[in-house]
Protein backbone atom coordinates (compact mmCIF):
# COMPACT_ATOMS: atom_id res chain seq x y z
CA UNK A 1 0.00 0.00 0.00
CA UNK A 2 1.58 3.60 -1.05
CA UNK A 3 2.17 5.65 2.19
CA UNK A 4 0.05 8.04 1.09
CA UNK A 5 -3.39 5.45 1.34
CA UNK A 6 -1.82 4.41 4.62
CA UNK A 7 -4.38 4.88 7.34
CA UNK A 8 -3.61 7.91 9.82
CA UNK A 9 -5.13 7.67 13.77
CA UNK A 10 -4.31 10.87 16.13
CA UNK A 11 -5.57 10.78 19.35
CA UNK A 12 -8.94 8.29 18.75
CA UNK A 13 -9.87 9.44 15.03
CA UNK A 14 -8.30 7.92 12.23
CA UNK A 15 -7.80 8.70 8.70
CA UNK A 16 -8.56 6.19 5.50
CA UNK A 17 -5.75 7.90 4.11
CA UNK A 18 -3.39 11.16 3.92
CA UNK A 19 -5.35 13.30 2.17
CA UNK A 20 -6.81 16.29 3.78
CA UNK A 21 -9.13 18.65 2.19
CA UNK A 22 -7.92 21.85 3.33
CA UNK A 23 -10.03 24.80 4.41
CA UNK A 24 -10.96 26.80 1.86
CA UNK A 25 -13.27 30.10 2.21
CA UNK A 26 -16.14 30.31 0.04
CA UNK A 27 -17.17 33.56 0.75
CA UNK A 28 -20.92 32.70 0.19
CA UNK A 29 -22.27 33.05 4.06
CA UNK A 30 -24.89 35.52 5.22
CA UNK A 31 -24.88 36.83 8.53
CA UNK A 32 -22.00 33.80 9.26
CA UNK A 33 -24.26 31.47 7.94
CA UNK A 34 -23.52 28.87 6.05
CA UNK A 35 -26.00 27.31 3.32
CA UNK A 36 -26.86 25.08 0.45
CA UNK A 37 -23.76 26.08 -1.60
CA UNK A 38 -21.84 24.63 1.13
CA UNK A 39 -23.20 21.43 2.24
CA UNK A 40 -22.81 21.06 -1.77
CA UNK A 41 -19.37 21.65 -1.78
CA UNK A 42 -18.17 19.74 1.70
CA UNK A 43 -19.98 16.80 0.85
CA UNK A 44 -18.82 16.63 -2.63
CA UNK A 45 -15.41 16.34 -1.38
CA UNK A 46 -15.84 13.96 1.43
CA UNK A 47 -17.59 11.75 -1.12
CA UNK A 48 -14.02 12.32 -3.34
CA UNK A 49 -12.14 9.84 -0.94
CA UNK A 50 -9.91 12.48 0.97
CA UNK A 51 -9.54 11.19 4.64
CA UNK A 52 -9.86 14.54 6.21
CA UNK A 53 -12.18 17.04 5.28
CA UNK A 54 -11.54 20.59 7.18
CA UNK A 55 -14.53 23.30 6.62
CA UNK A 56 -13.74 26.60 5.87
CA UNK A 57 -12.56 29.03 8.19
CA UNK A 58 -15.29 29.97 10.81
CA UNK A 59 -15.05 33.35 12.44
CA UNK A 60 -14.97 33.19 16.32
CA UNK A 61 -16.62 36.53 16.23
CA UNK A 62 -18.66 38.85 13.72
CA UNK A 63 -15.49 41.19 13.74
CA UNK A 64 -12.92 38.58 13.04
CA UNK A 65 -14.67 37.72 9.27
CA UNK A 66 -12.40 38.36 6.34
CA UNK A 67 -15.35 39.27 4.33
CA UNK A 68 -19.41 40.19 5.33
CA UNK A 69 -19.59 37.02 3.27
CA UNK A 70 -17.46 34.71 5.89
CA UNK A 71 -18.93 31.74 7.58
CA UNK A 72 -18.91 32.34 11.28
CA UNK A 73 -19.57 29.69 14.48
CA UNK A 74 -20.32 32.55 17.17
CA UNK A 75 -24.20 31.46 17.63
CA UNK A 76 -25.73 28.59 18.29
CA UNK A 77 -27.98 28.84 15.09
CA UNK A 78 -24.94 29.00 12.85
CA UNK A 79 -22.80 25.94 15.04
CA UNK A 80 -26.50 24.02 13.99
CA UNK A 81 -26.42 24.47 10.39
CA UNK A 82 -22.19 23.38 11.09
CA UNK A 83 -23.80 20.48 12.22
CA UNK A 84 -25.62 19.20 8.97
CA UNK A 85 -22.00 19.86 7.29
CA UNK A 86 -20.28 17.54 10.18
CA UNK A 87 -22.87 15.23 9.37
CA UNK A 88 -22.66 15.19 5.36
CA UNK A 89 -18.74 15.25 5.91
CA UNK A 90 -19.20 12.11 8.01
CA UNK A 91 -21.53 10.37 5.65
CA UNK A 92 -19.08 10.95 2.52
CA UNK A 93 -16.43 8.85 4.83
CA UNK A 94 -14.39 11.33 5.38
CA UNK A 95 -13.31 12.81 9.44
CA UNK A 96 -15.20 16.58 9.65
CA UNK A 97 -13.03 19.18 10.56
CA UNK A 98 -13.46 22.56 10.81
CA UNK A 99 -11.28 25.32 11.18
CA UNK A 100 -11.77 28.24 13.46
CA UNK A 101 -10.36 31.85 13.48
CA UNK A 102 -10.10 35.58 13.81
CA UNK A 103 -8.62 37.48 10.80
CA UNK A 104 -7.83 40.72 12.47
CA UNK A 105 -6.18 43.18 11.01
CA UNK A 106 -7.09 41.56 7.65
CA UNK A 107 -10.56 41.30 8.53
CA UNK A 108 -13.67 43.30 6.94
CA UNK A 109 -12.15 43.03 3.44
CA UNK A 110 -14.78 42.62 -0.18
CA UNK A 111 -14.37 39.29 -1.52
CA UNK A 112 -11.40 38.46 -3.83
CA UNK A 113 -13.62 38.71 -6.85
CA UNK A 114 -14.67 42.14 -5.63
CA UNK A 115 -11.55 43.80 -4.76
CA UNK A 116 -10.13 41.82 -1.90
CA UNK A 117 -9.69 45.62 -0.17
CA UNK A 118 -10.85 47.12 2.82
CA UNK A 119 -14.54 48.23 3.08
CA UNK A 120 -14.18 51.98 3.83
CA UNK A 121 -15.88 52.50 7.55
CA UNK A 122 -18.48 54.66 6.07
CA UNK A 123 -20.02 51.45 4.15
CA UNK A 124 -23.05 50.45 6.23
CA UNK A 125 -21.17 46.87 6.01
CA UNK A 126 -17.91 48.04 7.47
CA UNK A 127 -16.26 47.20 11.01
CA UNK A 128 -13.65 48.28 13.12
CA UNK A 129 -10.48 45.75 12.88
CA UNK A 130 -8.38 45.15 15.38
CA UNK A 131 -5.25 43.92 15.83
CA UNK A 132 -1.93 43.77 18.50
CA UNK A 133 -1.08 46.47 16.94
CA UNK A 134 -2.31 50.25 15.07
CA UNK A 135 0.23 48.39 11.88
CA UNK A 136 -1.91 48.23 8.83
CA UNK A 137 -1.31 44.82 7.05
CA UNK A 138 0.51 46.66 4.13
CA UNK A 139 0.30 47.06 0.17
CA UNK A 140 -2.36 49.16 0.07
CA UNK A 141 -5.11 47.28 0.10
CA UNK A 142 -6.20 47.33 4.64
CA UNK A 143 -6.52 50.30 6.90
CA UNK A 144 -4.83 50.61 10.10
CA UNK A 145 -6.93 49.00 13.04
CA UNK A 146 -7.66 49.36 16.65
CA UNK A 147 -4.57 48.10 19.20
CA UNK A 148 -6.20 45.39 21.31
CA UNK A 149 -6.56 46.44 24.66
CA UNK A 150 -6.27 43.26 27.71
CA UNK A 151 -10.07 43.20 27.74
CA UNK A 152 -10.09 42.87 24.16
CA UNK A 153 -7.80 39.86 24.14
CA UNK A 154 -9.56 37.86 27.25
CA UNK A 155 -12.60 38.71 25.22
CA UNK A 156 -11.24 37.08 21.60
CA UNK A 157 -9.90 34.31 23.55
CA UNK A 158 -12.92 33.36 25.34
CA UNK A 159 -14.70 33.78 21.75
CA UNK A 160 -12.07 30.88 20.65
CA UNK A 161 -12.92 28.66 23.14
CA UNK A 162 -16.86 29.20 22.95
CA UNK A 163 -16.05 28.41 19.05
CA UNK A 164 -14.32 25.33 19.70
CA UNK A 165 -17.45 23.90 22.29
CA UNK A 166 -19.73 24.70 19.15
CA UNK A 167 -17.71 22.58 17.22
CA UNK A 168 -17.16 19.81 19.46
CA UNK A 169 -21.69 19.80 20.28
CA UNK A 170 -22.06 20.52 15.96
CA UNK A 171 -19.86 16.57 15.56
CA UNK A 172 -16.80 17.89 14.38
CA UNK A 173 -13.87 15.37 15.22
CA UNK A 174 -11.13 17.66 14.14
CA UNK A 175 -10.36 20.99 15.13
CA UNK A 176 -7.89 23.16 13.65
CA UNK A 177 -7.04 27.14 15.16
CA UNK A 178 -5.85 29.44 12.13
CA UNK A 179 -2.29 30.68 13.78
CA UNK A 180 -1.44 31.98 10.24
CA UNK A 181 -1.50 34.38 7.26
CA UNK A 182 -1.82 37.53 8.76
CA UNK A 183 -4.30 36.71 11.29
CA UNK A 184 -4.79 37.64 14.61
CA UNK A 185 -2.68 34.93 16.03
CA UNK A 186 0.08 35.42 13.24
CA UNK A 187 0.05 39.20 14.15
CA UNK A 188 0.55 38.59 18.03
CA UNK A 189 3.67 36.35 17.24
CA UNK A 190 5.35 37.85 14.29
CA UNK A 191 8.09 40.81 14.82
CA UNK A 192 6.86 42.67 11.89
CA UNK A 193 3.18 42.93 12.88
CA UNK A 194 3.29 43.48 17.15
CA UNK A 195 5.43 46.49 18.35
CA UNK A 196 3.40 45.94 21.63
CA UNK A 197 5.44 46.77 24.84
CA UNK A 198 3.20 44.72 27.48
CA UNK A 199 2.52 41.10 28.22
CA UNK A 200 1.30 40.35 25.02
CA UNK A 201 4.58 42.24 22.63
CA UNK A 202 8.55 42.64 22.81
CA UNK A 203 10.39 39.64 23.26
CA UNK A 204 9.27 35.87 22.23
CA UNK A 205 7.98 34.49 25.22
CA UNK A 206 5.57 37.79 25.15
CA UNK A 207 5.02 37.44 21.42
CA UNK A 208 3.68 33.91 21.76
CA UNK A 209 1.51 33.95 24.79
CA UNK A 210 -1.74 34.64 22.93
CA UNK A 211 -1.21 31.94 21.12
CA UNK A 212 -0.51 29.59 23.78
CA UNK A 213 -3.26 30.96 26.07
CA UNK A 214 -6.03 30.51 23.76
CA UNK A 215 -4.50 26.49 23.11
CA UNK A 216 -4.53 26.48 26.35
CA UNK A 217 -7.69 27.61 27.16
CA UNK A 218 -9.05 25.78 23.92
CA UNK A 219 -8.08 22.58 25.14
CA UNK A 220 -10.15 22.78 28.44
CA UNK A 221 -13.44 22.60 26.05
CA UNK A 222 -12.26 20.25 23.45
CA UNK A 223 -12.29 16.83 24.08
CA UNK A 224 -8.70 15.08 25.46
CA UNK A 225 -9.53 12.57 22.62
CA UNK A 226 -9.97 14.13 20.15
CA UNK A 227 -7.41 16.08 17.25
CA UNK A 228 -6.62 19.64 18.46
CA UNK A 229 -4.30 21.27 15.50
CA UNK A 230 -3.48 24.58 14.51
CA UNK A 231 -2.38 26.20 10.99
CA UNK A 232 0.53 27.60 11.98
CA UNK A 233 2.70 30.34 10.11
CA UNK A 234 6.45 29.25 10.81
CA UNK A 235 8.48 31.23 8.24
CA UNK A 236 7.67 34.66 6.30
CA UNK A 237 10.63 34.11 3.48
CA UNK A 238 12.05 37.71 4.38
CA UNK A 239 15.01 39.32 6.72
CA UNK A 240 14.34 38.55 10.40
CA UNK A 241 13.42 34.68 9.97
CA UNK A 242 14.24 32.36 12.63
CA UNK A 243 13.05 29.46 12.31
CA UNK A 244 14.86 27.60 15.66
CA UNK A 245 12.14 29.99 17.39
CA UNK A 246 9.34 28.96 15.17
CA UNK A 247 10.47 25.48 16.24
CA UNK A 248 10.32 26.48 19.65
CA UNK A 249 6.75 28.16 19.27
CA UNK A 250 5.70 24.54 18.32
CA UNK A 251 7.39 22.89 21.04
CA UNK A 252 5.48 25.62 23.67
CA UNK A 253 2.20 24.94 21.61
CA UNK A 254 2.35 21.05 22.10
CA UNK A 255 3.36 21.46 25.46
CA UNK A 256 -0.34 23.35 25.85
CA UNK A 257 -1.84 20.41 23.85
CA UNK A 258 -1.26 20.88 20.51
CA UNK A 259 -1.31 17.69 18.69
CA UNK A 260 -0.44 18.24 15.33
CA UNK A 261 1.51 21.32 13.67
CA UNK A 262 -0.18 22.20 10.16
CA UNK A 263 2.89 24.21 8.48
CA UNK A 264 2.47 27.12 6.75
CA UNK A 265 3.72 30.72 5.87
CA UNK A 266 3.09 34.11 7.95
CA UNK A 267 2.08 36.73 5.42
CA UNK A 268 3.02 39.58 7.30
CA UNK A 269 6.48 40.73 6.36
CA UNK A 270 6.64 43.33 3.55
CA UNK A 271 9.59 42.62 2.00
CA UNK A 272 8.99 38.81 1.77
CA UNK A 273 10.60 36.88 -1.28
CA UNK A 274 8.60 33.40 -1.30
CA UNK A 275 9.78 30.95 -3.34
CA UNK A 276 6.50 29.55 -4.71
CA UNK A 277 7.15 26.12 -6.23
CA UNK A 278 5.79 22.53 -5.99
CA UNK A 279 6.01 21.48 -2.27
CA UNK A 280 7.98 24.29 -1.63
CA UNK A 281 6.67 23.87 2.30
CA UNK A 282 7.58 20.14 2.64
CA UNK A 283 11.31 20.70 3.90
CA UNK A 284 10.66 22.68 6.68
CA UNK A 285 7.43 20.15 7.47
CA UNK A 286 9.30 17.76 7.77
CA UNK A 287 12.17 19.70 10.38
CA UNK A 288 9.04 20.61 12.31
CA UNK A 289 8.01 16.97 12.44
CA UNK A 290 11.76 15.81 13.31
CA UNK A 291 13.03 18.33 15.40
CA UNK A 292 10.07 19.07 17.55
CA UNK A 293 8.49 15.80 17.71
CA UNK A 294 5.12 16.39 16.65
CA UNK A 295 2.84 15.25 13.39
CA UNK A 296 2.77 17.44 10.27
CA UNK A 297 0.74 18.32 7.71
CA UNK A 298 1.52 20.75 4.68
CA UNK A 299 -0.11 22.10 1.87
CA UNK A 300 1.01 24.85 -0.80
CA UNK A 301 1.48 23.52 -4.95
CA UNK A 302 0.87 20.02 -3.90
CA UNK A 303 -1.20 18.68 -7.42
CA UNK A 304 0.43 15.03 -7.84
CA UNK A 305 -0.02 11.80 -6.68
CA UNK A 306 3.74 11.02 -7.24
CA UNK A 307 4.45 14.18 -5.41
CA UNK A 308 2.50 13.49 -2.59
CA UNK A 309 3.67 9.83 -1.95
CA UNK A 310 7.06 11.23 -1.72
CA UNK A 311 6.10 13.64 1.09
CA UNK A 312 4.55 11.39 2.74
CA UNK A 313 7.03 8.31 2.50
CA UNK A 314 9.66 10.38 2.95
CA UNK A 315 8.51 11.37 6.60
CA UNK A 316 8.08 15.37 5.56
CA UNK A 317 4.66 15.40 6.88
CA UNK A 318 1.94 13.04 8.04
CA UNK A 319 -0.65 14.43 5.99
CA UNK A 320 -0.80 16.47 2.85
CA UNK A 321 -3.21 18.85 2.24
CA UNK A 322 -4.82 20.00 -1.05
CA UNK A 323 -6.77 22.56 -1.75
CA UNK A 324 -7.31 24.06 -5.66
CA UNK A 325 -6.37 19.90 -7.38
CA UNK A 326 -9.57 18.65 -5.39
CA UNK A 327 -11.77 22.04 -6.61
CA UNK A 328 -10.19 20.85 -10.05
CA UNK A 329 -11.10 17.07 -9.60
CA UNK A 330 -13.17 16.42 -6.03
CA UNK A 331 -12.12 12.34 -7.10
CA UNK A 332 -8.54 13.48 -7.06
CA UNK A 333 -8.07 10.83 -3.99
CA UNK A 334 -9.34 8.14 -6.83
CA UNK A 335 -6.48 9.02 -9.55
CA UNK A 336 -3.96 9.06 -7.03
CA UNK A 337 -4.74 5.66 -5.91
CA UNK A 338 -5.11 3.87 -9.82
CA UNK A 339 -1.74 5.98 -10.38
CA UNK A 340 -0.30 4.53 -7.63
CA UNK A 341 -0.83 0.97 -8.46
CA UNK A 342 -3.65 0.27 -6.11
CA UNK A 343 -5.69 -2.84 -6.96
CA UNK A 344 -9.51 -1.88 -6.49
CA UNK A 345 -8.47 1.73 -6.62
CA UNK A 346 -12.28 2.73 -6.41
CA UNK A 347 -13.53 0.95 -3.23
CA UNK A 348 -10.36 2.02 -1.35
CA UNK A 349 -11.52 5.59 -2.46
CA UNK A 350 -15.06 5.76 -3.21
CA UNK A 351 -18.01 5.37 -1.70
CA UNK A 352 -20.24 2.26 -2.70
CA UNK A 353 -22.68 3.81 -5.38
CA UNK A 354 -19.36 5.13 -6.87
CA UNK A 355 -17.00 2.68 -6.99
CA UNK A 356 -19.76 -0.03 -8.22
CA UNK A 357 -20.03 1.57 -11.34
CA UNK A 358 -16.07 2.53 -11.52
CA UNK A 359 -14.97 -1.21 -10.89
CA UNK A 360 -17.41 -3.30 -11.95
CA UNK A 361 -18.33 -1.72 -15.66
CA UNK A 362 -14.90 -0.66 -16.41
CA UNK A 363 -14.15 -0.67 -20.66
CA UNK A 364 -12.74 -3.51 -21.84
CA UNK A 365 -9.70 -1.42 -22.80
CA UNK A 366 -9.08 -0.25 -19.43
CA UNK A 367 -6.08 -2.43 -17.58
CA UNK A 368 -7.87 -2.70 -14.94
CA UNK A 369 -9.75 -6.40 -15.87
CA UNK A 370 -13.57 -6.74 -15.48
CA UNK A 371 -15.62 -9.11 -13.76
CA UNK A 372 -15.88 -12.14 -16.34
CA UNK A 373 -20.19 -11.86 -15.92
CA UNK A 374 -19.50 -8.44 -17.58
CA UNK A 375 -16.86 -9.99 -19.81
CA UNK A 376 -19.21 -12.57 -21.37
Amino acid sequence: MPALFDPFTLKDVTLRNRIMVSPMCQYSAEDGRINDWHFAHLAGLARGGAGLVVAEAAAVSPEGRITPADAGIWTDEQAGLWAKAAGLIAAGGAVPGIQIAHAGRKANANRPWEGDDHIPLEDPRAWETLAPSALAQGGGLWRTPREMILADIARVQADFVAAAARARDAGFRWLELHFAHGYLAQSFFSRHANRRTDQYGGDFENRIRFALETVRAVREVWPANLPLTARLGLIEFAAGDDLDESLEYVRRLKAEGLDLADVSIGFTAPDAAIPWGPGFLAPLSGRVRTEAAIPTATSWYISEPQQAEAIVASGQADLVALGRPLLEDPHWPYRAARELGIDKAAWTTLPAPYAHWLDRYRPARDPVAQPADVAA
